[in-house]
């Protein structure tokens, strides 16, 4: 069964955009045309957004592939198979990648280990609240949020990976 995500290019240098495109073209095994628009958010850059289908595993395949261009933001979802959790994978220039996995509501889920870990080393309030926050990669969603609303009613792409 194939999965199914979005993905969210949400500001790259004119420039980079052909090769954005390439790179997603390698990973689907498809030509990609994405339809780009100016990003209001940073009046430098152009972003797109696309709808895929493809093997399970995509999203991290295609964030591998877009984060060799350290200048670019982008979130890149997966929705849950049978099976196999969804996720949300996303890059900020200097701050780096944070994935997450995904519920089929699209919360953020966090292990018990995880949890555990955090709740056994946080010696303060502050420290466990910072720790939460790490965990749900809220600093990404901060510097990310200005350039999702600039996006809203932007054209999407439908892309389809030949999946046997």
């Amino acid at each position: 069964m194939p999965a199914r995500g979005v993905l969210y290019v949400h500001s790259s240098p004119s420039a980079v955009c052909p090769h954005v495109e390439w790179a997603i073209s390698r990973v689907l095994g498809v030509p990609v045309r994405l339809e780009w628009t100016a990003q209001p958010a940073d009046p430098s850059t152009q972003r797109a957004e696309c709808q895929w289908s493809a093997r399970t595993g995509t999203a991290g395949t295609l964030a591998t592939a877009l984060r060799q261009w350290p200048m670019i933001r982008f979130e890149v979802t997966e929705e849950p198979t049978p099976g196999v959790d969804g996720e949300r994978i996303a890059y900020v220039p200097g701050r780096g990648i944070f994935r997450a996995t995904m519920s089929a509501t699209g919360d953020i889920l966090v292990g018990e280990d995880r949890l555990r870990a955090l709740m056994a080393t946080a010696t303060t309030p502050d420290a466990l609240s910072h720790g939460l926050e790490k965990l749900l990669g809220t600093s990404w969603d901060i510097d990310l949020e200005p350039y999702r609303h600039a996006g809203d009613g932007a054209p999407v792409t439908w892309l389809t990976q030949s999946v046997s």
